[in-house]
């Protein structure tokens, strides 16, 4: 799926910024290896509305701004106080490069192991890929319904990506399991994430949040 988002460049900073803001506007910014760091202007509900079906790691087309631009959000600005998004960062890509992108996964089906008195542990929620910018998929799917008993996991290995799509996670990592719960607390059993060794990823940090 393309998903398209029509932008403007933009003059205006600092207190000038509340201004658009009480308009229906969204400050943001993109840059990249290539791609100097250009302030734009984009609808905010419009903006909102994209973010929910796209998530993080979609490309986005940017038009409006010269060229079309490929691009990651970056980071996102939230008003502490009343809510809504304030600032968001893009990160431009390059065709034909490869990128490293946290891709969410997405949990479907039952865990027979639940019906027997435990409970889901969600112990990853993303894992780290690397491919090319039009081979990035949205979601992993991560089905459950292999958890059967309390000794069940679900790792890293046993996740399906798509042709072209490299996983930079460590293969034996946990991604899911069901804890029995115990008799007298009513209570899962407490797992020990020592003995699970998962390595938090994250993106490039943003070069300007507030521009």
């Amino acid at each position: 799926m393309t998903f398209i988002l029509q932008a403007t460049t933009r003059t205006e900073r600092g207190s000038k910024l509340d201004t658009l803001r009480k308009a229906g506007k969204l400050p943001a910014i993109v840059y990249g290896p290539k791609e100097a760091a250009t302030p734009l202007t984009t609808d905010r509900v419009i903006f909102e509305k994209l973010l929910k079906e796209a998530g993080e790691s979609s490309i986005i087309t940017i038009k409006g701004v010269g060229g079309d631009k490929d691009v990651l959000v970056q980071e996102v600005a939230f008003n502490p106080l009343r809510g809504g998004i304030t600032h968001v960062d893009f990160y431009a890509v390059e065709a034909g490069k490869t990128i490293d992108v946290d891709v969410q996964l997405t949990f479907v089906g039952e865990a027979p192991a639940v019906k027997l008195g435990g409970t889901l542990t969600k112990v990853l929620h993303e894992v780290e890929v690397s491919c090319e910018p039009s081979k990035l998929p949205k979601e992993i799917i991560v089905d459950i319904s292999s958890l059967v008993d309390f000794e069940a996991q679900i790792h890293v290995k046993d996740l399906s990506f798509p042709e072209g799509v490299t996983v930079k996670n460590d293969m034996d990592d946990v991604v899911a399991l069901v804890q029995a719960v115990t008799e007298d607390s009513g209570e899962p059993a407490v797992l020990d994430m020592s003995a699970i060794e998962v390595e938090k990823k994250g993106k490039t940090e943003s070069t300007e949040a507030t521009a």
